[in-house]
């Protein structure tokens, strides 16, 4: 059975490399070209990041991943979440939307950990306008987007973890609605050297989806002089795909002693949908119980910056952790994330 599993986890590798370049080739080029596929992927709420720990790090943590965030990072590194676990996590994003992360986790003997876990995206109500009313009709519609998952992660040897979640993702706007079904892909390597590990994810593979409702249904006349019935029409929408992400990352302990621990990490990513993202993050930790991070972005064109503080408490059977990260942008202000975990053996 592991001599199966080993097999798998080499797929998963070979599976990340090739879609690295498939997100390359839908692209058409690399951030240095001329062209860019910038909108042409829908459901834009699965590339939010999650978790403050994450986002205070600016998102290099596809190495680090070893709570209940890394179903969103790097599902293999839920392997090392060895307790019953729950997470939720609020993200105050820009123009009145909201972002929130919930998800429960627990062992399966002693290699292997399944969790169950949830994405909201929402608005408060937004006031329909026309052209002949531009300041409003008296009605009102909202957004609220939903991707509900299931991962299984677990160790093939000491140092080598795999991980695959399959998720069911909503997509609504008004009456308007658009679902479908995607998987997530991940491996990590521990290679027992100062700490070093690399990881390797592909998200959000599935197929396309579109966009249906009451609102696109009308009746219309084919000519309004005409003496008759009239007839029911629908719009068709254009199918649309899924953001396809490519993640590599290192992370590395810089220094470990009895009360310091620092940790940089870096990540690769690639995007169907816009340039590739370079991240580079770091994380102090102060007699394991206080937390900085802050961490740098190069290729976004709104996040660069970040910065974090988390405080975590251990005591017999339970931990508790809280979190929080603040993410200026360049034209939307600023972003706060909180979170917090609990667990128990």
């Amino acid at each position: 059975m592991k001599k199966i599993l080993i097999i798998f986890s080499a797929l998963l590798f070979f599976i990340s490399g090739t879609d690295a370049l498939a997100v390359k080739n839908i692209t058409g080029t690399t951030s240095g070209g001329d062209f860019s596929k910038v909108g042409a992927a829908g459901a834009q709420f699965m590339k939010i990041g999650i978790g403050p720990r994450a986002a205070g790090m600016a998102g290099a943590f596809g190495a680090v991943a070893d709570d209940l965030t890394s179903v969103f990072w790097n599902p293999a590194g839920l392997a090392n979440v060895r307790s019953i676990q729950a997470s939720f996590n609020y993200t105050s994003w820009f123009a009145g939307f909201d972002h929130n992360f919930g998800a429960i986790a627990m062992p399966l003997g002693d290699n292997f950990t399944v969790a169950l876990h949830m994405v909201s995206f929402g608005s408060d109500r937004i006031e329909i306008t026309t052209i002949d009313n531009p300041d409003g009709i008296g009605s009102y519609y909202t957004v609220a987007d939903v991707a509900l998952g299931a991962t299984f992660s677990g160790y093939l040897t000491d140092q080598f973890s795999f991980g695959i979640t399959a998720k069911y993702i909503s997509n609504t706007f008004a009456s308007l609605g658009a679902e479908g079904i995607a998987f997530d892909f991940g491996t990590m390597y521990e290679t027992g050297i100062q700490g070093i590990k690399l990881g390797f994810s592909i998200h959000n593979l599935g197929a396309e989806q579109q966009y249906e409702g009451e609102d696109l249904r009308s009746s219309k006349k084919i000519w309004e002089d005409l003496n008759a019935a009239p007839l029911d029409a629908a719009y068709i929408t254009t199918p649309f795909s899924l953001p396809l992400i490519f993640r590599a990352g290192i992370s590395a302990d810089v220094v470990e002693m009895d009360e310091h621990k620092l940790m940089a990490s870096f990540d690769f990513v690639t995007l169907s949908d816009t340039p590739e993202q370079f991240a580079l993050g770091m994380e102090y930790t102060w007699n394991e119980l206080l937390s900085l991070r802050g961490g740098y972005i190069l290729g976004h064109d709104q996040f660069n910056l970040a910065g974090g503080v988390g405080i975590n408490y251990f005591t017999g059977n339970f931990m508790g952790q809280l979190d929080y990260s603040i993410s200026p942008t360049s034209d939307i202000g600023l972003v706060h994330r909180i979170g917090i975990s609990l667990g128990v053996d």
